[in-house]
């Protein structure tokens, strides 16, 4: 099979001139027991998988990239029971076990094995399977590595959907659309009648959208400093839209209790990965607002904050990483939503391209140019 293989993290862009990703022939491995065989159908590019080509994100390296995916599966290793040949699965980036002390509490994308077999590039029911021509081991990227013909994946980093369920649609559901409206319903816990406000609206931004705008009499507010973002978030549910310095300004406005109490939102969600954006949400908020951080800034980045607006005021900074999801709760609950026609994600695939083109997604990607473009390796 073919596979994108990282080797070397931080080249310059363009990219399709320094190539970060190089299309390798890999083995196709077989699954070992607790793991399945997954022929990717469509793959897509993430701001995720921008981190680690620039290095914001350090990962063990060589790497076969990709987390965000949907396929069939080919075969089942020994023990997995409750999967088959044939089934159509939405990849996940975090596998749970079930067992550890995250899981147990009802926070599976916390999970610490999970967690700690993404970080060393291996499967959470073993060390790394892909290997190169030379022998020379080849890393998983969070345990899925899409960008690839085929996946060896842990039976829990799959949830089974509907056979109608187009592949592409099904694709957006592994990352951004339980990163974008986990943060609103699970992690920010959105309530009727409340305001929200959401920086950068990539994929995961404008699912955070559509997740606010299913909620009753809800206040939405998008910012983003492309305007073609903008017009794409009045789309997916928005009512309010700007640039980053027009945000004040439509808080002020469009927020409030209309009975002399100050504006302020009651959910901020910033899905930039800016250090400068998280402080500038929290003078946004209510008193007892909460502001979610979903993006991922370079680990060298910091916020200054007055210590005492947390206790004084009562607002609330939440970290959400993967939307605090349980995916096979939460991805079946998010196509109901879909198929009702409340979320209407088909609007955030831009386009689908050939894996051959895989560095030049990466500019268009870093660029703005795409919300989400999708792969197909053959």
């Amino acid at each position: 099979m073919h596979s994108a293989v990282l080797a070397e993290a931080g080249r310059p862009r363009p990219y399709a001139a320094s190539g970060p990703l190089t299309l390798e022939s890999v083995a196709v491995p077989s699954p070992r027991a607790g793991e399945v065989l997954v022929k990717i159908e469509r793959a897509s590019l993430c701001h995720s998988d921008l981190s680690v080509i620039d290095g914001s994100r350090a990962r063990p390296l060589p790497m076969a990239l990709g987390h965000e995916a949907s396929g069939t599966v080919v075969a089942c290793g020994d023990g997995v029971s409750d999967v088959h040949s044939g089934d159509r699965v939405v990849l996940v980036f975090v596998p749970s076990c079930g067992e550890c002390r995250a899981c147990r509490s009802g926070r599976p994308s916390l999970c610490h094995r999970g967690a700690a077999a993404n970080g060393t590039g291996d499967l959470l029911h073993g060390p790394a399977l892909l290997r190169r021509e030379t022998g020379q081991r080849i890393n998983h990227h969070l345990g899925v590595s899409a960008f690839s013909d085929y996946a060896v994946v842990a039976r829990e980093s799959v949830v089974v959907v509907d056979a109608d369920v187009p592949f592409d649609v099904a694709a957006m559901f592994g990352c951004a659309a339980l990163t974008g409206i986990g943060a609103v319903l699970n992690t920010g816990q959105l309530t009727e009648n409340q305001s929200v406000i959401v920086f950068g609206l990539g994929a995961v931004g404008l699912m955070a959208v559509m997740a606010a705008a299913q909620v009753a009499g809800t206040t939405v507010i998008a910012i983003d400093p492309l305007p073609e973002k903008r017009a794409l978030a009045l789309a997916c549910g928005a009512q309010f839209v700007g640039a980053p310095d027009e945000a004040g300004d439509l808080v002020t406005a469009h927020t409030g209790d209309g009975r002399g109490g100050e504006s302020g939102v009651d959910l901020a969600v910033e899905a930039v990965g800016s250090a400068r954006v998280l402080e500038a949400c929290l003078p946004l908020l209510t008193r007892g607002g909460a502001l979610v951080s979903v993006g991922l800034p370079h680990p060298e980045q910091t916020i200054t904050v007055p210590a005492l607006q947390f206790a004084g005021t009562g607002i609330r900074l939440l970290g959400s990483y993967m939307g605090d999801s349980v995916p096979e709760r939460d991805i079946p609950r998010y196509l109901a939503l879909w198929r009702s026609g409340r979320l209407p994600v088909e609007l955030l695939h831009t386009d689908t391209r050939p894996l051959s083109e895989i560095n030049e997604g990466l500019d268009a990607l870093a660029e703005g140019r795409v919300v989400r473009r999708l792969f197909v390796t053959a």
